[in-house]
């Protein structure tokens, strides 16, 4: 029996809008973790407890689904203008794989209360009451956030009225400006449509021929109608989880997606893009039974939306495809903006499998190409458990 002790490194485990993660302070990594590497995975996986063929991360912090298998890493930035610079990295379950390619809008939430909690904010910038103003460099994507986090008595504020369809509990509101959305630099030539066109026919072998709209905003995402595929946009997840036929179908759009976007140059390397693009379906306003047993009326939402997340449906909506969403429905001759009645809009609100979700964002023609200023959207945070994580000396 190998006798190896363990090491504990400081976190934090918190809850940002519907997901939750492991955070990190930089500097509180071990040496070797620091820097983008094997090591850093390696260290990353143990804590969350993958790759796991059982699939229940058991032997970690992770929670055995896309929206509980994340790690983030905070630090000072070196960016002017820029308060800290976050790093996101979601965990594969049953494989040794980190995803960087990509943000997770729902822990971008907790990113701001985080840094002021963990003395990265000068303590001069917090006021006694009111809200500091965060500006975050993503760095997976080179995006700014501002996070307006609520001050109480010099402290962030976590509980609160505000509730979140997918939370159980009511918190404090953060609002979260995501600046300049689109073009993430990449697909072919990196605009917010990178085939330069609203709609594109999508040929998937043994799926089918449909209209999608391929947008890299928030993040790359790839949108089909609902019926396209033989769906209602109604569907709670186990509609979809249930069905490994289906699964593999929404994978195989994916890849296929993937590839017309730019973003793989072969369909294999789609295995190395689990976190992006994401694909998800519309449809027209209906009425539907939500999962926590809430009725959500037709003439409550505009569109209908559902999105998979690491090969499964989520159980309500990532935060970058909330942008995504967002953006797509303010452009007109999007399939987003066409299941919502084809009108101009600066908001949408949309029903997922949890609720609904309202998201504003401003989209212009500027010398024939759409681009969109910054997207808005109101989420909440919550430290669950802060102190030290123990892996084994070995990991790094």
């Amino acid at each position: 029996m190998t006798d190896s002790k363990q090491i504990r490194i400081p976190a934090t485990y918190m809850r940002g809008g519907t997901s939750k993660g492991v955070f990190f302070r930089l500097q509180d990594l071990p040496e070797a973790a620091r820097q983008p590497g094997a090591a850093r995975d390696r260290l990353l996986l143990r804590v969350i407890g993958s790759p796991d063929p059982y699939g229940k991360q058991i032997d970690g912090m992770g929670g055995a689904t896309s929206s509980t298998s994340k790690t983030v890493i905070v630090s000072k930035s070196t960016r002017k203008d820029h308060d800290v610079d976050y790093l996101f990295g979601q965990v594969s379950i049953d494989q040794a794989f980190v995803d960087w390619t990509g943000n997770c809008g729902n822990l971008s939430a907790a990113v701001g209360p985080f840094a002021i909690a963990s003395g990265l904010i000068d303590p001069a910038r917090i006021p006694d009451n009111g809200f500091c103003s965060v500006r975050i460099w993503q760095a997976n994507i080179g995006k700014t956030i501002i996070a307006h986090v609520p001050i109480t008595r010099g402290q962030v504020q976590e509980t609160g009225n505000f509730e979140l369809d997918g939370v159980t509990f009511p918190a404090a509101e953060v609002q979260l400006e995501f600046l300049d959305p689109a073009d993430e630099g990449e697909g072919e030539g990196g605009a917010m449509f990178p085939t330069g066109k609203l709609v594109d026919q999508l040929d998937v072998p043994g799926v089918g021929n449909f209209p999608a709209t391929l947008i890299n905003a928030g993040i790359p995402t790839i949108f089909v109608n609902a019926a396209d595929i033989g769906y209602t946009g109604t569907e709670l997840q186990d509609a979809i989880n249930a069905d490994p036929a289906a699964l593999t179908r929404f994978e195989t759009i994916r890849a296929y997606g993937a590839l017309k976007m730019g973003l793989i140059q072969n369909l294999d390397q789609i295995a190395s893009r689990q976190h992006t693009p994401k694909i998800a379906f519309v449809a027209p306003p209906a009425d539907y039974t939500a999962s926590s047993g809430k009725r959500v009326k037709a003439t409550d939402i505009d569109v209908l939306a559902r999105a998979m997340s690491m090969g499964k449906l989520h159980h309500a909506m990532m935060g970058t495809a909330a942008v995504a969403i967002g953006t797509a429905a303010a452009v007109p001759g999007t399939l987003v903006n066409l299941a919502a009645g084809g009108c101009k809009r600066q908001a949408v609100r949309f029903g997922h499998p949890s609720g609904t979700l309202r998201v504003g964002a401003e989209a212009k023609l500027v010398n024939g190409e759409w681009t969109v200023t910054k997207a808005i959207m109101s989420r909440s945070a919550r430290i669950l458990m802060e102190g030290w994580v123990r892996v084994p000396a070995d990991t790094v």
